[in-house]
This record gives structure tokens, C-alpha cells and sequence, in this order.
């Protein structure tokens, strides 16, 4: 007995030598196999803290504007003309704050555009109101605005490892500067002038063309600035380690409903302070569209139904109804809005175009 306890004790120390030299070997093989799997899945990655992984943009885009309001072809917020689509372009500066997360900077001029004569029909039982109004405008829209944009596929990597494609969501506030302006036609039909600023594109807001510039009036002024707030939806597609191509479409939530300067009521035209003021606040009367030159269609009967339907002071009675007899020139309780389309190109700064990337 006393001959086999030691026997005992060495196959005992040996097999516990064995257990623990197996262990340590199981050990080491899941760090070898956890460490691979780290380096196949790497794609540019920092250790630490996300501020490593942050990277700026700067863009530049092409955009189209469209303006929904009081001279779009129907009543509602989804009409718009689309001959009318103009063009404008944009500077932004994008921040990556987190995996998700960016913070943005945008300057973007664009020109929105609208004409009763273009976008009504005589011959529609709606839409002959607008055309017997024959108001038109074009605004210059000047914005800058701060958003933040959400990416819907998260980027845990440096600018290296970013999705192919990331669909994004934006929010934010912007403040515009906008200038309805109006073509003056040759002369008022109201008096018979010529009117000395005939084919220029003059400023609305001056004239008080709803009265609000007339002694005693309680039609209030707009101003020139104002706020909106941007929402919409885009998508982005990486074309290199520098450069990324997105798409966009944003709509503008706007507190005011003067982008056309058409809102309020006709006014008694011998209250405007001038001939310019009175041609440009009703323009019913005109015989030809002032951008066209083409002949407007007084005489379809739907037309002259409404054109000759004029109270004391000669101003069409209502819009859209001949039982409002109120002298509606247009629709405040609708805010004026506008969508923004754009195809946008940004490049990373501190990357490379030609040789390797910065980070590694």
C-alpha cells in the first residue's frame, strides 16, 4: 500500500498537468479564432472611443424647386405644376457625430415660380377661377438651415467601413430670405396707362397689393425673412473612400402664405398709392398673359361667367363661389409650402483621391 500512494499521488499530479495544459490550449485557440474573426471583419476601424471614428463632409448639390400655394393648379397640398420646376444649387457641411447620427450645415438658393394662366384651365369648372384671377410670381428663395439627419443602416467603422447604400431621414430649422416679384404688363386695363415699368420684374411686397400698406388698413405686412422648418428623406451611395452621391427630397413647413404674395382679399383699387400698385393687385382684366404674349380666354363661357360677375368697385365677387361675396383673392388658411429636390456630391475631408486613406 505504502509502495502504490506515491504511484497514486504521480498519475494524479499528471493528469491534473495534463487538464490544465488542455485548458490553456482550448483557451488559447478561442483567442486565436476570436482575434481572426476581428481582423476578417475589420473594415477601417478605431479601439476606443467613437470620436476616432468621427469624419466631416463638405458638399455640393443640384437642386429642383417646386411651390405649392395659392396659384397651384388645385386646392391642395400635393398640387403643383411641374413645368414650373426650376433649378437651384446648394452648399453643405456635414458632420458624423455618431454610428447613426450627423449634424448639418446647408446654403441653398433656388427659384420657385407660379402663373394662373399656365396652371388653369378655362375649361375646368375649378380651376376657371384661378384662370380669371391671372396672377403670376416668381420668388428668389435664399436659405440657410441646421439639420440633423439619421441614418436608417448604422456605421460603427471609420469612413472606410461605410454601407454601399444608407437611407437617412432629416430634420431641422432654416431661415429664408424671399422676394415675391410680379411682371408688369404693358399697361393697367384698370385706368389705361402704360405703366413705366413695363417687362420688369418688380417687387410685391412694396405695393401693398392686398392693401397692407394702405393708411388705416388692418391688413398686416410680411417680412422678407422668415422660418420653416425642413423634413425629408434621402438616400446615399459611397462611389470611393472619398466621395459619396446622395439623393433627396425635402418639404418646407412654412408659418406664413405670402412665398406668391397672394393670400388675402381684393382691396378697393383707389386706396393703392399707385397706378403700378393697382395693376399689379388685380390683373384679371388683362387681355394677354404678360410672360406668353398669348390671348386669354375671356370669351369661353365658363370664364366670362365669373369675369363679369363684378361688385361696385369692379372686383371679381368671391373666388370659387359666386355666393361668397366676400372678394377672396386668395386662401389664408393654407400656408404656402415648397419641396426641394437634390442630387448632392460630398467628399470626406482628410481622405485621399488618389493615394491611401488617411486612416488605417
Amino acid at each position: 500500500m505504502k509502495k502504490t500512494l506515491p504511484v497514486l499521488v504521480l498519475l494524479t499530479l499528471f493528469f491534473i498537468a495534463e487538464y490544465e495544459v488542455m485548458a490553456q490550449s482550448k483557451s488559447r485557440t478561442r483567442q486565436i479564432r476570436a482575434q481572426n474573426k476581428r481582423i476578417a471583419n475589420y473594415r477601417g476601424g478605431f479601439a476606443g472611443g467613437f470620436g476616432k471614428k468621427a469624419f466631416t463632409t463638405i458638399g455640393f448639390s443640384m437642386n429642383a424647386l417646386n411651390y405649392f400655394g395659392d396659384l397651384a393648379p388645385k386646392s391642395n397640398a400635393a398640387s403643383t405644376d411641374i413645368s414650373f420646376t426650376r433649378p437651384g444649387f446648394g452648399l453643405h457641411l456635414e458632420r458624423k457625430v455618431a454610428s447613426r447620427y450627423w449634424i448639418r450645415g446647408s446654403l441653398i438658393y433656388g427659384r420657385l415660380q407660379g402663373s394662373d394662366f399656365k396652371s388653369a384651365s378655362p375649361d375646368d369648372e375649378l380651376s376657371r377661377f384661378r384662370y380669371v384671377r391671372n396672377l403670376q410670381f416668381r420668388n428668389d428663395i435664399f436659405e440657410f438651415s441646421a439639420q440633423g439627419v439619421i441614418d436608417i443602416t448604422p456605421n460603427y467603422h471609420t469612413f472606410l467601413g461605410r454601407p454601399v447604400l444608407t437611407p437617412y431621414v432629416f430634420g431641422g430649422l432654416a431661415v429664408l430670405y424671399h422676394n415675391p416679384k410680379g411682371l408688369v404688363p404693358e399697361t393697367d386695363v384698370n385706368s389705361g396707362q402704360p405703366l413705366e415699368d413695363a417687362g420688369k420684374w418688380v417687387a410685391l411686397e412694396p405695393l401693398g397689393t392686398e392693401g397692407q400698406h394702405t393708411e388705416g388698413s388692418v391688413v398686416e405686412t410680411y417680412s422678407k425673412i422668415q422660418v420653416a422648418i425642413p423634413v425629408g428623406i434621402g438616400l446615399r451611395c459611397m462611389v470611393n473612400q472619398s466621395f459619396d452621391i446622395s439623393f433627396e427630397i425635402g418639404y418646407r413647413h412654412l408659418f406664413f402664405d405670402h412665398l406668391d404674395d397672394v393670400s388675402g382679399r381684393y382691396v378697393d383699387l383707389n386706396t393703392l398709392d399707385s397706378d403700378l400698385a393697382r395693376a399689379m393687385s388685380d390683373r384679371s382684366r388683362e387681355l394677354v398673359d404678360v410672360e406668353s404674349g398669348q390671348a386669354r380666354a375671356l370669351t369661353n363661357p365658363l370664364v366670362a361667367e365669373i369675369s363679369n360677375n363684378r361688385d361696385a368697385n369692379n372686383l371679381i365677387r368671391g373666388y370659387g363661389s359666386f355666393a361668397n361675396g366676400t372678394n377672396i383673392r386668395g386662401n389664408s388658411a393654407d400656408n404656402d409650402i415648397y419641396i426641394i429636390t437634390n442630387i448632392k456630391l460630398t467628399y470626406i475631408l482628410g481622405s485621399s483621391i488618389f493615394g491611401k486613406a488617411k486612416y488605417r
